[in-house]
């Protein structure tokens, strides 16, 4: 495991010091290593001779050149591959001297603008394969050169190349890291539209693009006309009909915090180890930045702890191309070749899902999650989540790993954040996959299989809370979600105004979510199974149905007090009204606290009773997220509301 001190001060090392990656293994299995490690340097000499000439000018030591070897024959890599990702050399330097040594011309930059290629060929570089890397690059007019990466075979094949002189002029080695980044340039505009396009011209009807179907937008005119009316005709049969839909409403959603609560299932952890096997696959972990500068050093030290091989581990830090001061805090560390830089060109909408639609195409892990910049996750999960994948049926497509809030003790904001969090992520959620009911996803630690992730179109662009889009996509294709032990821990927003907008964007999402899979009702109904259709029903209308009338609710229960402060006659059906608006919201806060006080650490519960007190104050605090939502649903549904996050206050993973 890598040593790496999590202070400020040691974020360099992290990333640029020459400290191999080891896996947790048993003394048997490293001899075994260094055994296999010998005979896979002495078979990567055999097809590449040139090696310990270059090893030699670069100064790799002998045990370092075992080391590596070792990792490679574990892993099923190669000693190039492995050469490359452990910090012993660099990359440009390595392949400067390889060029040397086999005869070919090197090339240290490569322009953009002078590559000949167009799209299909493009994208044919970014194949997940990982096949070489090949272009044309234009010299003057009639000629160019073919600039190739090649990885540890095509050397050979690249001597046979160049033993004719015509070839030797045209073909030129560059670095891999630059030849990409040439790619992804001359790939923008394509990627572009892959992003913005990909969903809505394969199944338009999944797409948060037009957020209302006609049908729905006459209903909801239809809905605005016959309210005031029926209020202004019958008002007391509208009050009453009202007062039934927000007592079934907040009835709903108690009853299902209440099941998960009283059938909660037992956690049981299983041992968590990290195979070294050639069949591990290769994990894409993605992380989305938008005016992160200040959490960046943190992000490195805790994607760095990640264990998993690093040749097979990419990682990539997705930002706006006019995000100057993020990209400038990345760029300020050194980073190893498995960490990758994705530039997203501004385009509308400027959301966190077309950022990860962009980068989807150059990702070629088999898995793939996904993190927030303030994450810090478990260094074990991804070895977590790979055990489970391989021990499931295909029809496992994602794994949650659950979030921890860290600073709960910041002030009440943040303690309340992070008992609603532990009472989805240890709670409801852990209990609707233990049951195969509809998943709504957080908004990261998901872990994909990437096929999957691609069947069903990757990330809505348009939809400002992709996580839970995702999950019912996903239950509509017939594929389940379960969530994992091995934690990710984050900060809770700590002043209202940041709170709110997280807040306001994750309603509207929910709203936006709701309105795409009920745009026919009976498609849904007959693709999910009747449990995950009723859950969906509460889980989405519900919990924002019941968030919108809280303020309603409260408003007409001051009325009604109002009413009999000042000894205003009431009727029977009018007192039945105010018994069933108190239970309702009673009921609604009980399984609220219930369900979190359960799914709480014991050392979590002291000073329960604030959390009681507070609840009220919180769940009005949510209606009036739930309101400004749904205004901004009507006046600019694709607007993302960035929340800010700060350097952390407490650790991440030791």
């Amino acid at each position: 495991m890598v040593a790496v001190d999590s202070s400020h001060a040691t974020i360099r090392p992290a990333f640029s010091a020459p400290i191999p990656y080891h896996a947790p293994i048993g003394a048997q299995a490293f001899v075994e290593a260094n055994d296999n490690g010998a005979d896979a340097y002495d078979a990567a000499l055999a097809s590449l001779p040139e090696l310990q000439a270059v090893l030699d000018r670069l100064s790799v030591s002998d045990s370092q050149r075992l080391a590596i070897a070792s990792r490679a024959a574990f892993h099923g890599t190669t000693f190039q591959a492995e050469l490359l990702v452990s910090g012993f050399v660099s990359e440009r330097a390595y392949f400067a001297a390889m060029a040397q040594e086999t005869g070919a011309s090197y090339l240290k930059s490569v322009d953009p603008r002078r590559l000949i290629m167009d799209d299909r060929a493009c994208w044919a570089q970014f194949d997940p394969g990982g096949r070489v890397m090949v272009a044309k690059l234009y010299e003057a007019p009639g000629r160019y050169s073919l600039l190739v990466a090649p990885d540890q075979d095509g050397w050979s094949r690249l001597k046979k190349r160049i033993a004719s002189a015509d070839f030797n002029r045209r073909i030129k080695v560059v670095a891999p890291s630059v030849l990409r980044a040439a790619l992804l340039v001359h790939a923008r505009p394509m990627l572009t539209r892959f992003a913005l396009a990909n969903l809505y011209d394969r199944w338009p009807d999944c797409s948060a693009r037009n957020v209302f179907w006609p049908w729905q937008s006459y209903s909801l005119g239809m809905l605005t006309v016959l309210l005031p009316a029926a209020f202004a005709t019958m008002p007391m049969l509208a009050l009453f009909v009202l007062h039934l839909l927000l007592v079934s409403v907040f009835i709903a959603c108690a009853a299902l915090r209440a099941i998960a609560a009283v059938w909660r299932p037992l956690a049981r952890p299983s041992p968590i180890s990290l195979p070294l096997s050639p069949r591990l696959p290769v994990y894409s972990v993605l992380v989305a930045l938008y005016n992160e500068a200040e959490v960046v050093p943190e992000l490195l030290v805790g994607l760095s702890k990640l264990q998993w091989p690093r040749s097979k581990l990419e990682i990539k830090l997705i930002c706006e191309a006019d995000d100057a001061e993020t990209i400038a805090a990345i760029t300020a560390h050194p980073l190893r070749g498995n960490v990758e830089v994705v530039l997203v060109p501004p385009s509308l909408p400027r959301t966190k899902p077309k950022a990860l639609a962009y980068a989807l195409p150059l990702a070629r892990g088999e898995v793939i999650v996904l993190y927030d910049a303030e994450d810090r996750p478990h260094p074990m999960q991804l070895a977590e989540a790979w055990q489970r994948f391989a021990a499931a049926g295909p029809d496992l497509a994602c794994l949650q790993a659950p979030l921890e809030i860290s600073n709960r003790g910041a002030n009440m904001i943040a303690n309340m954040f992070g008992f609603e969090y532990a009472a989805l992520f240890r709670g409801l959620l852990p209990w609707l996959a233990h049951n195969q009911i509809m998943l709504p996803l957080g908004g990261t630690s998901n872990h994909f299989r990437r096929d999957v992730l691609e069947e069903i179109g990757g990330w809505d662009p348009y939809n400002v809370t992709e996580d839970a889009d995702l999950g019912l996509r996903l239950a509509r294709y017939g594929y389940r979600c379960e969530t994992l032990s091995c934690p990710t821990r984050e900060d809770a927003p700590e002043d209202i105004a940041t709170w709110h907008r997280q807040r306001v964007r994750w309603f509207k999402g929910w709203m936006q979510t709701w309105l795409v899979h009920m745009r026919e009702p009976r498609t849904l109904a007959a693709e999910l199974p009747g449990v995950s259709f009723v859950v969906t029903q509460i889980l989405f209308a519900g919990m924002v149905l019941s968030s919108l009338l809280h303020l309603v609710l409260i408003a007409l229960l001051v009325g009604l007090a109002v009413q009999i402060l000042f000894d205003v006659p009431m009727g029977l059906w009018e007192s039945y009204l105010v018994v069933f608006d108190v239970i309702s919201i009673l009921l609604g806060y009980g399984a609220f606290l219930v369900l979190g006080w359960l799914s709480l650490k014991p050392k979590d519960r002291r000073g329960f009773w604030r959390l009681c007190l507070y609840t009220p104050v919180y769940w009005t605090m949510l209606s009036w997220a739930a309101w400004c939502a749904l205004y901004e649903l009507w006046r600019r549904p694709h607007h993302w509301a960035k929340t800010p996050h700060r350097r952390r206050r407490a650790r991440a993973f030791a």
